[in-house]
């Protein structure tokens, strides 16, 4: 006979696993956000970027603009599923860059 296994103690393991897996991730765009943040104080005390670090700027500036509008869902009811299906069928990806993989 298995043993019952409450639903919140699997929720917690799935969740565990999740946040494990996704540490590098996050902590990859933190990385990313704290240099666009240099790079905005290079550029608001008048010193010019290069080329790549305008490109840099601009990625950053766009993972940040596609990750509001998934925070606004996700606190609406039921907002975690929809968000999951704009992922899942959107024909662009509102992951920031940290997440997608290669």
């Amino acid at each position: 006979m298995k043993r019952f296994v409450h639903p919140t103690k699997i929720m917690t393991a799935k969740m565990k696993t999740a946040i494990l897996k996704q540490k590098d991730n996050v902590y990859r765009e933190i990385c990313e956000t704290k240099e666009l943040y240099n790079l905005l104080q290079k550029w608001s005390k008048g010193e010019a970027l290069t080329p790549s670090q305008k490109k840099a700027v601009k990625s950053q500036l766009i993972d940040i603009c596609k990750t509001i509008p998934a925070l606004a869902i996700f606190l609406v009811p039921f907002g975690s599923i929809f968000l999951a299906v704009l992922i899942k069928f959107l024909p662009f990806n509102i992951m920031p860059s940290a997440f997608i993989e290669k």
